[in-house]
């Protein structure tokens, strides 16, 4: 069990504290089927989980050869800012933020999510007041998300701390290949209901160093009553 302190906490937002990743996926396979697009749920997550729209289509382009009309773009702004007036929470995530701010240690959150939608995400999940001022995303790093490391850099030295001294809470590959390059301890969140099977060994062959499957096996490894 890990007994490292750390000198802040820096969390990704979906399938780390609210539980997108499955409505997402749904919202995604109907928009590509609209474009005679056609992948199994396990290809969409990714496809798509961690990644800004742009990395997206960047994929399509180049595995598909599919390139995206000019509407689409707008269209995917439209109908994602639709899906998130309400947003639910993983099990434990408000209880972890909670334990967080008794103690002290400073977390923030950090995501891919386009600006308004991060917050969007966060008032509908209820956990706005929680990061007051510490919410990033790309439009604060010239546009760069991850899986480049720039946003848990910019995180890091929002809190006045070390990369090296924080903790990255990801689920993704994108996100924990930013939190490895960025040169802080990553660990996998692995309990969001877009989970597969081969997602651990994946997260591992990234770098990250200890998988928790719940927010109360998080707080016990964090030492968090």
């Amino acid at each position: 069990m890990p007994t490292r302190t750390f000198a802040a906490v820096l969390f990704d937002l979906d399938g780390v504290l609210i539980d997108t990743e499955s409505s997402i996926t749904a919202l995604w396979a109907e928009i590509f089927a609209g474009y005679d697009l056609h992948f199994t749920r396990q290809e969409i997550t990714r496809l798509t989980a961690g990644q800004r729209f742009s990395g997206v289509l960047q994929q399509l382009e180049e595995q598909r050869g599919w390139k995206a009309p000019e509407d689409f773009l707008p269209m995917l702004d439209e109908r994602f800012n639709r899906a998130f007036e309400e947003v639910p929470v993983i099990e434990g995530a408000a209880e972890t933020l909670a334990a967080l701010k008794r103690t002290g240690l400073p977390f923030a959150v950090a995501s891919n999510s386009q600006h308004n939608r991060l917050f969007m995400k966060l008032e509908g999940a209820g956990l706005l007041p929680a990061f007051q001022g510490r919410a990033y995303d790309p439009s604060l790093t010239n546009k760069i998300g991850k899986p480049a490391p720039d946003l848990y850099l910019y995180a890091a030295r929002q809190l006045n701390v070390s990369i090296h001294d924080c903790l990255v809470i990801e689920d993704s590959a994108p996100g924990a290949t930013a939190g490895v390059a960025a040169g802080a301890t990553t660990w996998g969140f692995l309990a969001g209901s877009h989970i597969h099977t081969g997602d651990e060994k994946r997260l591992r062959d990234i770098g990250v160093s200890h998988i928790v499957h719940s927010h109360a096996q998080l707080r016990e490894a964090l030492g968090l009553s």
